[in-house]
């Protein structure tokens, strides 16, 4: 039986840590200009890293929505269960990510 108290403190320390750090990705998600002082390598090396860091964004926000999801629908009567086949979610995978909908079987298809 899952321990709803215990994983809602997880989920919270979550979603405080993933805000954290979308406002650091964001900073580090800047427009690079076109200074003077960088040569063209280095612009392109900057520009490329940008994108990996608006990658990582996308992801961390995404992550945060689901979170917030798993947190609202956490004392519903269907939380734990598998969005698909309806089975129980183990409680090892919950923990490890709260914000799974789904079981292990069902999110490898």
């Amino acid at each position: 039986m899952i321990d709803k108290e215990a994983l809602k403190k997880k989920i919270t320390e979550l979603i405080n840590k993933s805000e954290e750090e979308i406002v650091d990705l964001e900073d580090m998600s800047a427009p690079v200009s076109p200074e003077n002082s960088i040569g063209r390598v280095s612009r392109m090396d900057a520009i490329n890293n940008k994108s990996v860091v608006e990658a990582a964004l996308r992801n961390k926000k995404e992550k945060l929505s689901k979170l917030k999801v798993a947190l609202s629908k956490i004392d519903t009567p269907g939380f734990g269960l598998c969005a698909m086949c309806k089975h129980p979610i183990r409680e090892g995978r919950l923990i490890f990510m709260p914000e799974s909908s789904r079981c292990v079987r069902c999110a490898d298809r």
